[in-house]
């Protein structure tokens, strides 16, 4: 992991704050996730059902409130600290269903026709947390539903990867970020990127077709998925479970 890869942000206020000062673009990618995802065929309906899995303190469902104030939105998080300051942003909205919860707690039908996970998918390790978390989104998806999913992801090997840290450390400087780069490189400890490659394996697995690029800034990159229609639903042909080597 280069020294240079932004730190888990610690939950309460001046989350998004941080956030702009780690992620160039972070300001707009809330904005631009929601409207990917309003383009889309199924969230494109009145009333649609969206999911914002791992809300945070409620960047997407704000941008979700003033584009699409007719969805119908379920906010879920594991922890209760960041919903509390979602809950505290939005107001008292009577169109969201807050959740305590981790994706994979979700059961039943699938229900929403849209989802978004911005900055999740990193912190879980690749040991089958990652695959059971997008396992989880695309069965709670009805078939045709598409995610946005934003992350932090390995970079391949180049010859120039030593300039994208310094471009990305450089960014920092400018944004007001004063720790060393050793000391980001301590707090990067708890991510857990993956290339390209595996989350398409990853994904693929899990019931998603191949993932399209929307957004790239340095090493943080926004992909979007759709559920495949196919009868093959989540977890592999026929519901099978397809086996992907955790490795």
């Amino acid at each position: 992991m280069l020294p240079t890869d932004p730190p888990p942000l610690s939950p309460g206020s001046g989350y998004d704050l941080v956030a702009q000062q780690l992620i160039p673009g972070y300001a707009s990618l809330a904005r631009l996730s929601v409207a990917l995802i309003a383009a889309s065929p199924r969230a494109s309906s009145p009333g649609a059902a969206v999911l914002v899995a791992g809300c945070g303190t409620g960047a997407e469902l704000l941008a979700a409130r003033e584009q699409r104030p007719d969805w119908q939105l379920t906010a879920l998080d594991p922890s209760s600290e960041m919903l509390a300051i979602a809950r505290s942003r939005l107001g008292a909205s009577t169109a969201i269903d807050w959740r305590c919860a981790a994706v994979e707690d979700l059961q039943g039908e699938p229900t929403f026709d849209g989802a978004l996970s911005v900055l999740v998918l990193q912190s879980l390790p690749d040991d089958g947390h990652k695959l059971a978390f997008l396992t989880a989104l695309a069965g709670s998806l009805r078939p045709g539903g598409q995610l946005v999913l934003v992350d932090l992801m390995r970079p391949a090997p180049s010859p120039l990867q030593g300039q994208m840290g310094g471009a990305w450390l450089g960014f920092q400087r400018s944004s007001g970020v004063e720790e060393s780069a050793e000391a980001l490189q301590q707090l990067a400890g708890g991510l857990h990127p993956i290339g390209l490659g595996r989350l398409t394996a990853l994904v693929n697995a899990a019931g998603f077709s191949d993932p399209a690029v929307f957004f790239q800034a340095l090493d943080v990159q926004g992909f979007l998925l759709q559920r495949r229609d196919d009868g093959s639903g989540p977890g592999g042909a026929a519901g099978g479970g397809a086996v992907v080597d955790p490795l």
